[in-house]
């Protein structure tokens, strides 16, 4: 399959050949989306990314053989941090969403979500760098609540700081947070930059992850 026109090049990396298809098809069939490269595992991606021209997004199982999603995820933002991942499973524990959000992962589906989920999904990830559903949102206040993984201390933030947090919490693109506070979009990227290095965050969900753990902000 080939690119056309401005089609948003995406990449499937499942082991179910018959689920794979099917969301070949489904993404297909969106409009502004071109499914460019199916995988069996997140080995067969990576041998593939080598020789392909690289995808916008890889929907990626969390549960695959010989390489995981988390193992993949982890290669993927090392290797090509420009490749979003939204990492797709059956799990829906909190653990599992946090390690793959740590890792790297821009947003999380579980695999009975319906295919305006998913289309919701793929323009948010693509569009807003994350895709956070109300689901997933409980599960990451739940689990940051209870501690999970955690053991960092509060960082001291000036109230413009807690302020660009609060934004990032929101559906709000990075620009459109800019007008909100009144300030440029330069100056979002220095405070993104800042708080990445401070928080020892890689990722906006990183951001948000740590603004609802510390207070900060509320799903």
């Amino acid at each position: 399959m080939v690119k056309t026109g401005k089609n948003i090049q995406v990449a499937i990396a499942d082991d179910h050949s018959l689920l794979r298809n099917a969301l070949a098809k489904l993404i297909n069939g969106f409009e502004g989306y071109n499914v460019v490269m199916e995988a069996d595992n997140g080995k067969d991606l990576c041998n593939k990314l080598v020789q392909n021209v690289l995808p916008d997004i890889v929907l990626l199982d969390v549960n695959m053989p010989e390489m995981d999603g988390f193992e993949t995820t982890q290669w993927l933002h090392k290797k090509y941090p420009q490749i979003k991942v939204l990492a797709l499973s059956m799990l829906s524990d909190e653990r599992t969403i946090i390690k793959i959000f740590r890792l790297g992962a821009k947003g999380y589906l579980l695999k009975n979500t319906d295919q305006t989920e998913l289309k919701t999904a793929l323009d948010s990830v693509m569009n807003k760098n994350v895709y956070l559903s109300e689901y997933v949102s409980g599960k990451l206040v739940s689990g940051l609540h209870n501690n999970v993984d955690a053991d960092e201390k509060e960082a001291v933030l000036n109230e413009k700081e807690r302020e660009f947090l609060r934004w990032t919490c929101s559906e709000l693109s990075y620009k459109e947070i800019a007008e909100k506070m009144f300030i440029s979009p330069r100056t979002v990227d220095d405070y993104r930059q800042a708080l990445f290095t401070r928080l020892k965050v890689h990722s906006r969900v990183g951001l948000v992850m740590y603004a609802i753990k510390n207070g900060v902000a509320e799903l």
